[in-house]
């Protein structure tokens, strides 16, 4: 029974702070001008996960493709030979490749370090 009486004080303290707390949070989005969004907006979209705005979801999507086009001519660049059923990088075909490229860069005195050492 002495739970019903603490219910009965509690519950208008409870509606009462929340009455002024409404009041604080109106008062302030007056003053300064803001927009508080609600819950429903800022929920995680598929599309937008991040809550980016259009023109910038827009460009950051452009950018992703433009990754994912650039990553493909990359790995479609990368010798391969198969093996046991299954593709694998041909290491000493790309060990061939960097030899190649690194002996028609100009040296820089490297050479020279190493006869140092």
């Amino acid at each position: 029974m002495s739970w019903l009486i603490i219910m009965a004080f509690a519950l208008p303290i409870l509606f009462g702070l929340l009455f002024v707390m409404s009041k604080f949070v109106n008062h302030m989005k007056e003053e300064q001008n803001m927009e508080i969004e609600s819950i429903r907006d800022t929920l995680i979209d598929d599309d937008n996960p991040v809550g980016l705005s259009g023109d910038e979801l827009e460009k950051m999507k452009q950018q992703q493709a433009e990754a994912q086009k650039h990553l493909k001519e990359v790995i479609s660049k990368i010798p391969v030979e198969e093996k046991d059923g299954r593709f694998r990088p041909a290491f000493d075909k790309m060990k061939k490749l960097q030899d190649e490229t690194s002996g028609n860069e100009p040296d820089n005195g490297r050479e020279a370090d190493k006869d140092k050492t």
